[in-house]
């Protein structure tokens, strides 16, 4: 996989962000980060429960205007 994928899921709802989320970790390798921009509120509940269910690492989060930002790296 690319180095720092953006995956850009912005004006997609629930659940497609984490769907597309989860096609991504699997074709990563271990240790891979995927920065995730999503648009849709309820990512900041899915987002994070998705890598503590699946022991995935949540490094940082943060909002920059109404695009919800995420790096997830593949545990």
């Amino acid at each position: 996989m690319s180095e720092n994928p953006i995956l850009d899921t912005k004006g997609l709802i629930c659940p497609e962000p984490v769907m597309m989320l989860h096609n991504a970790i699997r074709d990563a390798v271990t240790g891979d980060v995927i920065k995730v921009h999503a648009t849709d509120p309820s990512a900041n509940r899915d987002i994070p429960k998705f890598c503590s269910f699946l022991g995935h690492e949540l490094v940082t989060q943060k909002q920059d205007g109404d695009v919800l930002m995420f790096w997830v790296k593949k545990g």
